[in-house]
Parts: structure tokens; sequence; C-alpha cells
């Protein structure tokens, strides 16, 4: 395995960074009841007229003993969007670093690389939408500094395998980045369970998905407590507002919902399978190990305006490399997919 530096893939403008210093980070309230003169906010309390805390420090307190991290190995962000963001302002030198992604995959990807001056460099993914190791490998090259590996890939709906990670993971110096924004729709592990083992990993998880809290914008970083020290130096003061702390914290409190909730979804899902088999048009469904499913259709602009007609949004992915004539199916509740399937019927 090379070696990982932490140190060498840091940009020098973010080693010598004083990070700000906010009111809130000074003064840390333990509960006492005190009168707040120094963050120069309105007296007047309506239930936001103070700064959120900046550590998020409750929520992570539930979060890392749900998670089985310690809280210095866990971050958190305005959406994973912010998350991705702040991966690449630390550690990818505008102009000159470069970064992997594998698509068809999430776009904020391609569009975080170039707002932030960072070449993405594209491995497609092979024609059964698995990883392309070999290929990886040699693309990478001294100024990559991130993989970025969505695991269940969106669009497609699979994961990528234990084997071709590690290898990744045991063969690249820098940064392997997994999204899963939809693990908890998987019957596979999150690499949560090998987070100690590898200093170079890093895992972003999100609200938006199983949790049903895409309003909000919360995503959750996982990495060396190293890493997110760094990450913790250039991250907006007040990144999670206090409305989304106390609701995230509301839910997170209620793991039987998640789990329930998911076990519909999945409930729903098969039960669309079952359907999607069953229409004349749908050449190919592709196997997910998230909550939506992606098919191959003879005429994919004529199929998704068939559904608008009748009052259905999926998702046409055929721009995306290596979907040509697809459609994307988030799997609803039952009486959506009641509607869905009477759609699809219609159509036939």
């Amino acid at each position: 395995m090379p070696e990982f530096n932490l140190n060498s893939i840091v940009r020098d403008t973010v080693k010598l960074l004083r990070p700000y210093s906010s009111a809130r980070d000074e003064y840390i309230s333990d509960g006492t009841q005190m009168i707040f003169l120094d963050a120069n906010e309105n007296p007047f309390e309506n239930g936001v007229n103070r700064y959120p805390d900046p550590q998020q420090r409750s929520l992570k307190t539930v979060l890392a003993e749900q998670k089985g991290v310690g809280i210095q190995n866990l971050l958190l962000g305005n959406g994973s969007d912010e998350v991705l963001d702040l991966l690449f302002r630390a550690f990818c030198e505008p102009n000159r670093d470069n970064v992997i992604t594998m698509p068809p995959t999430y776009g904020m990807y391609k569009v975080l690389s170039g707002i932030n001056a960072v070449k993405n460099k594209e491995v497609f993914l092979t024609r059964e939408f698995e990883l392309d190791i070999e290929n990886i490998l040699q693309t990478i090259d001294e100024h990559t500094k991130m993989l970025l590996i969505c695991s269940p890939n969106n669009p497609t709906g699979n994961s990528f395998s234990q084997d071709s990670i590690l290898r990744l993971l045991n063969g690249f110096s820098g940064l392997v980045v997994i999204d899963e924004a939809y693990i908890h729709f998987s019957k596979r592990e999150s690499w949560l369970e090998r987070l100690e083992e590898y200093p170079n990993l890093v895992i972003i998880q999100t609200l938006s998905k199983a949790y049903g809290l895409a309003g909000i914008r919360l995503g959750l970083c996982f990495a060396s407590s190293e890493i997110i020290t760094v990450l913790n130096k250039i991250k907006p003061p007040y990144n999670v507002n206090e409305l989304t702390q106390k609701f995230a914290l509301e839910q997170v409190m209620k793991p039987d919902l998640l789990k329930n909730e998911v076990t519909a979804i999945l409930s729903q899902k098969r039960t669309l399978l079952n359907v999607l088999n069953e229409v004349g048009f749908i050449q190919k469904i592709y196997p997910s190990d998230a909550n939506f499913v992606l098919v191959k259709v003879d005429n994919a602009n004529r199929r998704y305006s068939q559904l608008l007609d009748k009052g259905i949004v999926v998702r046409n992915r055929s721009n995306q490399p290596l979907c040509e004539n697809t459609l994307r199916f988030t799997v609803g509740t039952e009486k959506e997919n009641i509607k869905l399937v009477s759609a699809l019927k219609e159509i036939i």
C-alpha cells in the first residue's frame, strides 16, 4: 500500500490558515443560565435569535453513538454537497490537482471540480456498471488527490464490491471518498466498519434519503480526526443552522421510524420490480441496492413524456454516459406506486 501522508495532500494555504473563531467557539455553554452579550445578537428571544452551536455538539453526540464512531471523526455540513466542497477546497490545489470520478455517477462531483478549478479525470464504469479498477489505477498521477466513489451508485443503483474498493484504498496514497447516500437501503455494511483501518478513507452519508429529511439539508462526513480537523479549519462557523440541528436531533432519536420507513420502501420496491418485469417497453432492469430502479426502455424521451402527461415525474437519465434510453424510478408510497403501475399499464 502506498504510504498515506495527510500533510502532503493538504493545500499549503490551508496549512497556514488561521481559522475564524466565533463567539460560540470561545464560550461553550454548559447549560448555566447566562446573559449573552458577546455576539452582537438581537436579545429578544424568538427561538432563533441566537447563533447556533458551530460544532453541533448535541446532534453529533447522538449520531456518533448511533454510527459507532467518535465525535472527533464526524463533521456535519449543509448537505453532502458542502462536505464535498470542503474536501475539494482543503485538499485540491486549483489549476494543478485533479480528482477521478467514475461516470455515470452523481453529477455534483463534476460541478464541484469545475467550481474549484480542479481537473476531473473520468474513468467510465464498465458496461455492467462496475468499477474499472485497472484503468482507475493507471489514471492516477502525482496530482491526483481524491477518488470519488458513490456506492450504492446514482443513477445506476448498484453497490461496488468490497474487493474493488479495497484495491483502491490499498493502491492509492490520496483520499478515497465513498458517498453512501443510499447505504440504508442496501444489505451491504457501511464502510464505517473499516474507518479505523484506512487513514485515507472518507465516508459521506446524508439525512436526505432514508431519514426523509431532504428539506433540512444535512450531510455527514466520517474520517480520521486529523482529516476532520482540517475540514473544521475551513468550514463556515455556522454552516448548520439552529432549525436544522433541532429538527435533525428530534428525528435521529426515532430509530424505529427510520427502520419502518426503510422496510416499507424496500417492500414497495419489490412490488414495483415485479410490475416492471411485465412492461413491454422496458428492455432491461438494472440491479438496485438503493431506493430507486434504473431501467432501459425503447424510447426514453417518449416514455418520459407519456408518464408526465399522466401526472408522474420520473428521471430521464439518457444524457448520462452508458445510460442511453434509461429512466430512473424512485420508489414512492404504496398509493403513489399504484398510480405509477396504472399509468404504465395504460401506456402499454
